[in-house]
């Protein structure tokens, strides 16, 4: 079945309508393909301190804060939440082994949806939970001159990560749009639900192990297979959109 043809008609009413004037990509899972070595270094960090961690579950959780995912764990093998000092040796465990993959290529089919998005008008606006300060430079220069740094919501912008709507909230007031002049590009569970809860028209994109099921169940409007499968489709999916 050609998963275009799950988007006629239109799940809801009052997406789009023809006055689509951004897309809010996340980043981990969809510019770049990233998610393999986070689950990768979350979950053998939480088992060197005793919080046995699968890495199914590091996607189940992707855009959770580092402390809220930490504390998910040390609650179910600790009964209590973490320490701060706790909490800070784990996550510094986990960014260390990150640190020491293989940077994240970009996301195949990334690139070519990116410049169609351009060259139709849209802004492109990033929302991500990440807390990196050199965020701006690793996505030009995989992405030359398709981002702004006023068009970004990371870590630092918000009081509350996914699954909460804050995050796309911010950047709709960044875009200066209402929730139905957007799209929404996500892979997450925890993701969806934040795109979903703030109103806005939401793409999963399966990049990962989970089920398509569980990314409709977190909401999500339309659930396809690969970035470069939407990188592909994208000319005909927005002009049903319209």
């Amino acid at each position: 079945m050609n998963e275009l043809n799950a988007i006629t008609p239109l799940p809801r009413e009052g997406i789009g309508g023809g006055v689509v004037r951004a897309i809010l990509f996340d980043m981990d899972g969809v510019l770049f393909d990233s998610m393999p070595n986070h689950a990768y270094a979350w979950s053998h960090a939480m088992t060197d301190f005793g919080l046995k961690m699968e890495p199914e579950e590091v996607y189940m959780n992707e855009g959770r804060t580092g402390k809220g995912t930490i504390n998910i764990l040390s609650n179910r093998y600790w009964g209590r939440n973490a320490t701060d000092e706790e909490c800070q040796q784990i996550y510094d465990a986990k960014s260390t082994l990150f640190n020491s993959l293989p940077e994240a290529r970009p996301m195949p089919g990334a690139i070519d949806l990116l410049y169609k998005v351009r060259a139709q008008g849209l802004m492109r606006v990033i929302v991500t939970g990440s807390a990196t300060h050199a965020l701006l430079d690793r996505l030009n220069a995989a992405f030359p001159d398709l981002f702004t740094p006023e068009l970004m919501v990371t870590a630092f912008d918000v009081h509350h990560g996914k699954p909460n709507p804050e995050p796309y909230l911010m950047g709709l007031k960044k875009a200066n749009i209402s929730a139905s002049e957007a799209i929404v590009v996500e892979n997450a569970p925890l993701g969806v639900q934040a795109a979903h809860a703030a109103g806005i028209f939401t793409i999963a994109v399966n990049t990962g192990p989970l089920k398509d099921e569980v990314l409709r169940e977190a909401g999500a409007d339309l659930v396809l297979p690969s970035m470069q499968y939407l990188a592909d489709n994208w000319e005909t999916l927005f002009e049903r959109l319209r």
